[in-house]
C-alpha cells in the first residue's frame, strides 16, 4: 500500500488538495508504543498508561516475577488507584510548598539497591530489564517522602499524647514481663459499606499472591494505606494488647512466618504477618549470639545418588566424633571440602529450618549434614553468648509508637478528604 497519497487519494480521504490537513483521516501502521495515553487525570495532572505499566512491572519485579497474567490484569486496576492516591498526595504537598531534594531521593534509591545486593548502576539495569525504570521507583520514593514531610508539617502538630498515656503503656509492659510480643507487619486497605466486597476481594488476591511466594513487603509498599507502607508494613514488636481488638486473637494464634486471612477492622481490611515472637523484657533464646564454622563439601560433578549418600554418611560419622571447631579444617580437608567462618549472628537470623537444630547444640557439637543439590554441609558450634534480659522501653520510645499510631489514623482521614474533593477523569 502506498502511504504517500496522491492528490486524488487525498481527495478520497476527505482532504482538499493543496496541502491542507484532512478532516476525515485514518492512520496507517500500528500505533506508536511510545505515545502516552492518559489513564486518568487527577485535578488536572495526568497519569498515563505507561505510568501504570511501569508501576505494575515494579510490583512484579519486587515479587520475583511470580505473578500470573490474570492476576496482573486485576493488579493493574489497583495500581491505577494507588497512583491516583499518590498524585493527590504529591499535589497536596506541592500546594503547601513541600520540597524534596533529588539527593534525598537518590539516597533512598541507593539503599533499596543495597537491599537487592546491587550497586545503583546494576539496579538501574535490573529495573529496565524488568520492564520498569529507575525514574518510576524514584517517583514513588519522592511521593512517599513528600507525603511524610507534609504529614509532619500539617498533621503532627495536632497529635497530642499525654504523659499519663505513656506512663500507662510502660506500666502495662512491666506487668506483662515474661509474656510474648510479636514482630508484626500489616497491609491495610480502606473500605466502606459501598465497596466492602470489592476491597475484600482485593485483599484475598493479595493474600493469595503472598502465600504463593510474592513479597509481603512489596505489596505493603504498593498497596497498603497505612503510614507503615513506606517501611513495608513493619509495625515492629508489639504486644497483642496494643493492637485493635479484631487483631489480637489472630496475632497470638498465627504461626511465625504466616499471613492472616483478611480481617475486618474499623475503616477497612487488614492482612497481618507475624515475622517473629519473643518474651517481653525477658531473655529470648533466639537472641543468643552464635559463633560457628560451616564445613562445606561439594558433590563431584555427575555423582550418582548412591555416591552422594555415601559422602553424607561419611560426613555424619566424621563430624559426630567431636573435636569442636578446632577440628573443622581437618574434617573439611579429609572430605575434600572447605570451611566457611561467618561473622557471629543471632540464632533468630539463621534459616528457620536450622534454628531447632542449632538451639539444642552444645559448644563443640555439630549439626547432622544438610545442604543443597551441589554440596553437603555441617555447622560446628564454636561459641554461644546467651541473651540478656531486655530493658523497659524509654519514655521517648513509647511516645514515638503512640505518635505513629495516631499519625497513621489522621493520615488516612487526610487522604480520605483529598479523595472526596478530587476531580478525577478516567480515559
Amino acid at each position: 500500500m502506498a502511504l504517500l497519497a496522491t492528490p486524488a487519494a487525498a481527495q478520497s480521504l476527505g482532504a482538499p488538495a493543496g496541502g491542507e490537513i484532512p478532516t476525515d483521516l485514518r492512520f496507517f501502521g500500528p500505533p506508536d508504543p511510545n505515545v502516552r495515553k492518559a489513564s486518568a487525570i487527577v485535578n488536572g495532572s495526568i497519569i498515563t498508561d505507561l505510568d501504570v505499566e511501569h508501576r505494575l512491572a515494579l510490583v512484579v519485579a519486587a515479587s520475583g516475577g511470580r505473578i500470573a497474567d490474570e492476576e496482573k490484569n486485576r493488579l493493574r486496576v489497583q495500581v491505577l488507584r494507588n497512583l491516583i492516591d499518590e498524585k493527590l498526595q504529591i499535589l497536596e504537598a506541592q500546594a503547601h510548598d513541600v520540597q524534596i531534594d533529588d539527593a534525598e531521593v537518590d539516597g533512598t534509591f541507593n539503599r533499596v539497591a543495597q537491599n537487592f545486593k546491587q550497586t545503583p548502576e546494576q539496579f538501574v539495569q535490573y529495573l529496565k530489564s524488568s520492564g520498569t525504570s529507575a525514574s518510576t521507583l524514584k517517583a514513588q520514593i519522592k511521593a512517599e517522602l513528600a507525603w511524610s514531610r507534609l504529614l509532619r508539617r500539617r498533621v503532627s502538630p495536632f497529635v497530642t499524647i499525654g504523659d499519663e498515656e505513656v506512663e500507662a503503656v510502660i506500666k502495662r509492659l512491666e506487668a506483662a514481663k515474661g509474656q510474648e510480643e510479636y514482630r508484626v507487619s500489616e497491609i491495610f486497605l480502606t473500605a466502606n459499606a459501598e465497596n466492602e466486597a470489592a476491597v475484600r476481594n482485593t485483599a484475598e488476591r493479595i493474600l493469595n499472591q503472598v502465600r504463593n511466594g510474592a513479597s509481603f513487603v512489596a505489596y505493603a509498599r504498593q498497596f497498603s494505606e497505612a503510614s507503615t507502607a513506606a517501611v513495608g508494613g513493619d509495625l515492629g514488636y508489639v504486644m497483642a494488647e496494643q493492637l485493635p481488638a479484631q487483631l489480637q486473637e489472630v496475632v497470638t494464634s498465627l504461626p511465625v512466618g504466616q499471613v492472616s486471612d483478611p480481617i475486618r477492622v474499623p475503616g477497612g481490611f487488614s492482612l497481618i504477618a507475624v515475622a517473629d515472637k519473643r518474651k517481653i523484657l525477658g531473655p529470648d533464646p533466639l537472641d543468643a549470639l552464635l559463633t560457628i564454622k560451616q564445613v562445606i563439601v561439594p558433590f563431584k560433578k555427575g555423582a550418582t545418588e548412591s555416591q552422594m549418600r555415601s559422602l553424607v554418611e561419611r560426613m555424619a560419622t566424621e563430624s559426630a566424633r567431636g573435636g569442636g571447631c578446632g577440628r573443622a579444617e581437618a574434617l573439611a580437608q579429609s572430605l575434600g571440602g572447605r570451611v566457611d567462618e561467618p561473622e557471629p549472628q543471632k540464632l533468630r537470623e539463621f534459616p528457620q529450618g536450622l534454628v531447632p537444630h542449632l538451639e539444642r547444640l552444645q559448644v563443640g557439637e555439630s549439626t547432622r549434614p544438610f545442604g543443597t543439590e551441589e554440596d553437603a554441609r555441617v555447622i560446628v558450634l564454636c561459641g554461644r553468648d546467651d541473651a540478656q534480659e531486655a530493658q523497659l522501653p524509654s519514655y521517648d520510645e513509647v511516645y514515638a509508637q503512640l505518635n505513629e499510631e495516631r499519625m497513621s489514623m489522621m493520615a488516612r482521614r487526610y487522604l480520605r478528604d483529598l479523595r472526596r474533593d478530587a476531580i478525577i477523569d478516567y480515559r
